[in-house]
């Protein structure tokens, strides 16, 4: 799942059945740089976030121009439409009220439990 700005909506004149009545939002990807840009600022208009390349998922929410949503893509895209196939590859599943970012430097994150630090702290034991 990422997050990205809505930056408008396709309009389909021709369209399969499928997509007959579905919504369609250009999303913008929101990149780590813009995060980083932004710098712990949330009263910042989303206009300062995006970066990604756009893509075309479908919004069954009605997120406005300019909102931040979270998309899923690939495959898992088009599970909200089971049973039926409907040629989905980008899906907008929550609109985002805040994004809190704690950049590399901001604070370490806590290892998870049984996390890869004591993995590697481990010896080896030869084999017999």
């Amino acid at each position: 799942m990422r997050l990205g700005v809505v930056r408008g909506s396709v309009v389909l004149s021709l369209a399969t059945p499928e997509l007959t009545g579905l919504r369609l939002a250009i999303v913008e990807p929101i990149v780590r740089e813009s995060l980083e840009k932004r710098g712990g600022h949330p009263g910042l208009p989303s206009s300062s976030l995006g970066g990604g390349k756009p893509l075309i998922a479908a919004d069954q929410l009605g997120a406005a121009e300019g909102q931040v949503v979270a998309f899923i893509e690939g495959r898992t895209a088009a599970s909200p439409f089971w049973p039926d196939k409907v040629p989905v590859d980008a899906y907008c599943t929550l609109i985002a009220d805040t994004i809190e970012f704690h950049g590399a430097g901001d604070r370490p994150l806590p290892p998870a439990a049984g996390g890869t630090e004591r993995r590697r702290s481990q010896s080896r034991k030869p084999n017999q």
